[in-house]
């Protein structure tokens, strides 16, 4: 499996960036297809009890190299990373990785 790691930085209005994340982006990003599982998690802290390094986060799996490329190559992939501008004021970090297990 190929995960695609989205990091959100602190945004400068949280309650801005979750009613925008959740009422315009996310339904952009459900267009794409090709992916076999997403998943978001909003951090609450680091293990030592101090804030964590991001706010957020959402990861995507798919089966293949091929099919992570074909889903954000894609009009609909293109335009969730293209919105990406429009709310991840905080800053937002991309990554890809192979899930080993």
């Amino acid at each position: 499996m190929i995960k695609l790691t989205v990091l959100y930085g602190h945004p400068t209005d949280p309650a801005a960036f979750e009613a925008y994340y959740a009422n315009t982006h996310l339904p952009i990003a459900a267009k794409i297809s090709g992916f076999e599982k997403i998943e978001y998690t909003k951090f609450i802290g680091a293990p030592d009890g101090s804030p964590a390094a991001h706010y957020s986060m959402a990861e995507f799996w798919f089966t293949s190299p091929e099919a992570l490329q074909a889903a954000m190559g894609s009009p609909e992939g293109q335009a969730t990373a293209a919105d990406l501008a429009n709310f991840a004021t905080g800053g937002v970090t991309l990554m890809i990785g192979a899930v080993e297990n």
